[in-house]
């Protein structure tokens, strides 16, 4: 059921977010950046969707809830890990500090779940039991939770790569990090997955998995970056249908993100043939679960956009001091 206020807003999306007058634009797949000459990086999250290595749609206020839903958990944080916020000028912005990123992925994972090849499922299901530095018992299911949470780094492949797993051992030996570092990001991430396991339980949710961004500022301090707790960077089940799903060998109820990527796959081959037309309904059942997700997770009423201003027009008042 699309709600009457989503509805009205139906006709506001940010599908770029292209300001000529701000410098050193990067465009990546959610969000359009800017690095100012005085070392802060304007981050504005877009409402694109991203799935088979292209831009799908453009979800009405999927930008806003992604920046929104992670100030709350940056705020949430704080007193765990330095983030690299310095100020939310608008509902879809974050002006952060510049950092250097880590050339590590870092996902902490409480349960034996995932598809993707990189995912412990993948590979415990293949009959590996030493995966990521860790060794597994043999005898678990699908989708049960591991003895305690593991942290699952992999490389950051270039655009079109594959990322690959990685030990603690290897990080350090090949010199992507050095021990001291790996072993501060080890213990950010875990304390920062071990808040975000008890707020959601708090909510009637699984935290399950999440990916960190890390990186240094000029100091060499480890600061948290991008964005935390997402539901586009982390797996949530609904805590009450866990046990009669994980009894039946089922994958647990979770915020549906994936209904644009489904109606997609049934109609298509997405990496070779053209994409049909999106229906609107579609689109708008997308946005209401990123609402809908954004209101369980963080316990706070969706401040939907004024209707009448167009939202890169908004965005643009708000930065024009930045021009």
């Amino acid at each position: 059921m699309i709600s009457p206020e989503l509805m009205a807003r139906a006709h506001l999306i940010l599908d770029e977010a292209d300001i000529p007058e701000l410098p050193n634009h990067y465009r990546g797949k959610v969000r359009d950046n800017y690095d100012l000459p005085d070392g802060r990086r304007i981050l504005i999250a877009t409402d694109r969707l991203s799935a088979f290595d292209i831009a799908l749609a453009a979800i009405p206020c999927k930008g806003q809830v992604l920046t929104q839903t992670a100030r709350f958990w940056f705020e949430t944080t704080k007193d765990i890990c330095p983030n690299h916020v310095l100020a939310y000028p608008d509902p879809n912005v974050v002006i952060a500090q510049h950092l250097n990123i880590l050339p590590v992925e870092i996902v902490v994972r409480g349960y034996l779940a995932g598809s993707t090849g990189t995912s412990i499922l993948t590979m415990y299901n293949k009959g590996q039991r030493s995966m990521y530095g860790v060794t597994l018992p043999d005898g678990m299911r699908d989708n049960q939770i591991l003895p305690h949470p593991i942290i699952t780094p992999t490389t950051k492949a270039a655009d079109g790569g594959h990322d690959m797993p990685l030990t603690p051992a290897e990080i350090v030996s090949t010199g992507l990090l050095p021990a001291e570092q790996w072993e501060a990001v080890t213990d950010y991430a875990l304390a920062l997955f071990a808040r975000g396991q008890k707020i959601a339980a708090e909510r009637g949710l699984i935290l399950v998995d999440t990916k960190y961004e890390f990186g240094t500022d000029p100091s060499g301090r480890i600061v948290l970056a991008d964005e935390i707790h997402t539901p586009d960077s982390s797996r949530y089940w609904f805590q009450d249908s866990y046990p009669a799903s994980f009894e039946a060998g089922t994958r647990p109820a979770s915020f549906d993100k994936d209904v644009v990527r489904a109606w997609v796959a049934a109609r298509c081959d997405p990496y070779k043939d053209p994409i049909p037309e999106i229906p609107a309904e579609i689109v708008l059942e997308t946005a209401q679960v990123y609402i809908a997700a954004f209101e369980r997770i963080t316990g706070l009423k969706f401040a939907y956009p004024d209707v009448s201003e167009p939202v890169l027009t908004r965005i643009r008042r708000n930065l024009a001091a930045l021009f």
